[in-house]
């Protein structure tokens, strides 16, 4: 499998020259369906459109592409590229999410147990330094360091769809490209998030 942290390196420089913050870089689907997949948002929208995510995809496979011909490809085998926003029910991937999504309810999956509980689901009471508290349904308010985080997302509830109303809908339409590369050994596609 691919090495996120190297991918990560290589796809938010182009992700900032368009004027996008990256959400996420993550390779999901094994040898079956190998899909990259990058979830970027305008700052000021917390969205993409989908020329949005035409424009950066097309950056992301020259960058890549180009690697390619070098003999340097850092994704060994064909993949699809997905690339869109993330959505209203968005993953939690960086500390600033803890702080602009607090006082919605989220799901946050733990590595390991803590307080017999794997799964935590409740309102974000936000960040401090490294430890994230969310206010657990039905029972208190737990802090978790970040590093014990396997995957957080937010829960769609009329409260986070008030919150996300002014959003615009434009583009929220799967849209899929795929490269005509015959040369390219990668499968590319684009799909615009659910919005």
């Amino acid at each position: 499998m691919a090495d996120i942290a190297h991918l990560t390196q290589l796809i938010e420089p182009e992700a900032r020259a368009l004027g996008f913050d990256l959400v996420r870089v993550k390779m999901f689907g094994g040898k079956s369906d190998p899909t990259l997949q990058v979830m970027a948002e305008r700052p000021d929208t917390g969205q993409l459109t989908i020329d949005d995510c035409a424009d950066l995809s097309r950056r992301i496979s020259d960058v890549l592409d180009a690697l390619e011909a070098e003999g340097k490809d850092p994704i060994e085998d064909a993949y699809r590229l997905e690339v869109s926003s993330p959505g209203i029910d968005r993953p939690l991937t960086r500390p600033q999410d803890y702080t602009n999504w607090a006082g919605h309810e989220a799901k946050i999956t733990l590595i390991d147990k803590i307080d017999n509980r794997k799964i935590l689901t409740g309102d974000l009471v936000g960040i401090d330094g490294d430890k994230v508290t969310i206010d657990v349904r039905g029972y208190q308010p737990m802090t978790v360091a970040l590093d014990q985080i396997h995957d957080a997302k937010l829960t769609i509830t009329d409260r986070l769809l008030a919150a996300t109303a002014p959003l615009s809908s434009d583009g929220a339409d799967e849209f899929e490209e795929v490269s005509d590369d015959t040369d390219s050994n990668d499968n590319h596609a684009l799909s615009e998030g659910q919005k």
